[in-house]
C-alpha cells in the first residue's frame, strides 16, 4: 500500500512540474507583457526599463529557474498590473468561484448520479428513454451555448432571475444550472452504463439465483462494483470545478478565479496566469490522486497490479 501511494505522489509531482513548465513558455512565447501593459505607443526605453524590472531580458532559462526556486519558497510572484501578490489576488477569487462549483458539483452528483442507475434498472422504458435523451442533450451543447440560451429564457423571456453579477443568491441561479447541466448528463450517461454493465455479470445471476431480495442484490452487489468508473468521472469533474469556470464566470460577469484568468491573459499578467494554473493542475492531479487512492480501496486487485 506504501508504494502504491508513493508511486501516485511521485505521478502527480511530475505531473504538476510538467504543467508548470509548459505554461511558463507558453506564456513568454505568447507575446511581450510589456507591449501590452504600456501600450504600442510607449517608448522603446521605458519598455527595456519595464522589462529589466520584471526579470523579463534575462534568458528563458534563467527566468524559469528563478521562477521554479521562487515557488519551491512560498513566492507566486506579483501581479504586474495590480502590483500585488499574486496568490493572494487568487485567494481573494476563491470564495466567488466556490459559490458556484460546489452547488453545481452537488447538484450533478444528487440528480445524474440517480438518473443514471434508475434508467439502468428500467431499460427501455419511457423513463429510460428520457435520461438517454436529456443526457445526451446536456453534455452535446457547449457551456457558452447553454449559458445564452439560460440567459435568453429566465432573463430575456421571462424576466424571472438576472442575467449576470453577485449581488443575491438569485444571480448564481443561472450559472450555477449552466456549470450542472453538461455534467448531469455526463453522470447519468456513465452510471447507466456502468450499472448494464454489472447487471449483466454472473455474479449478479448467482445473488439472485440464491434468493436475496432485489434490492439487496441492487445495493450490496451491483452498486459497489459500478463505483469505478462512476468515481473516475466524479474525480474528473471535482478536478475540473475551476478550469470549468472560465466560460461561464466570463458569460455572467461572475468576479471568480475563471474571470480573473481571462483578465490576466488578455493582459499578459504572467503571475497570476501561472498562479491560476498552477492551481488548476494542483486540483486535478490532487482529485486524480484521491480517485486512485479509492480505485485501491474499491478493488484490491488494483491495488495489487500496481505494486508489482
Amino acid at each position: 500500500m506504501i508504494r502504491f501511494i508513493l508511486t501516485r505522489l511521485l505521478r502527480a509531482f511530475i505531473t504538476i512540474l510538467a504543467v508548470i513548465t509548459f505554461a511558463f513558455v507558453v506564456l513568454r512565447m505568447s507575446g511581450d507583457p510589456a507591449q501590452v501593459m504600456l501600450g504600442p505607443d510607449a517608448p522603446n526605453d521605458t519598455v527595456l526599463a519595464f522589462r529589466a524590472a520584471w526579470g523579463l531580458d534575462q534568458p528563458l532559462w534563467v527566468q524559469y529557474v528563478a521562477y521554479i526556486k521562487s515557488i519551491f519558497s512560498g513566492d507566486f510572484g506579483v501581479s504586474m498590473r495590480d502590483k500585488a501578490s499574486a496568490i493572494q489576488l487568487v485567494i481573494e477569487r476563491i470564495p466567488a468561484t466556490l459559490q458556484l462549483t460546489i452547488p453545481a458539483l452537488l447538484l450533478k452528483l444528487a440528480i445524474g448520479i440517480p438518473a443514471g442507475i434508475y434508467a439502468a434498472l428500467h431499460r427501455q422504458s419511457i423513463i429510460d428513454r428520457g435520461v438517454i435523451f436529456g443526457a445526451v442533450l446536456g453534455f452535446t451543447i457547449p457551456s457558452f451555448v447553454m449559458g445564452l440560451l439560460l440567459v435568453l429564457l429566465f432573463s430575456v423571456i421571462l424576466g424571472v432571475l438576472p442575467s449576470g453579477g453577485q449581488d443575491t443568491w438569485q444571480h448564481g441561479i443561472l450559472p450555477t444550472l449552466t456549470m450542472s447541466i453538461g455534467g448531469i448528463g455526463i453522470l447519468a450517461r456513465f452510471s447507466r452504463s456502468a450499472m448494464i454493465e454489472v447487471m449483466g455479470q454472473p455474479f449478479i445471476r448467482t445473488a439472485s439465483a440464491k434468493g436475496l431480495r432485489w434490492k439487496d442484490v441492487v445495493w450490496s452487489h451491483a452498486l459497489p462494483n459500478a463505483a469505478v468508473p462512476i468515481v473516475t468521472i466524479v474525480g474528473f469533474m471535482v478536478g475540473s470545478l475551476i478550469a470549468g469556470a472560465v466560460v461561464v464566470e466570463s458569460i455572467f460577469s461572475w468576479p471568480g478565479i475563471g474571470r480573473l484568468l481571462v483578465v490576466s491573459v488578455t493582459n499578459r499578467d504572467l503571475a497570476v496566469v501561472q498562479c491560476i494554473l498552477l492551481m488548476v493542475a494542483a486540483t486535478m492531479v490532487v482529485s486524480n490522486l484521491v480517485v486512485d487512492l479509492l480505485y485501491g480501496w474499491l478493488d484490491p486487485r488494483l491495488r495489487s497490479q500496481s505494486a508489482h
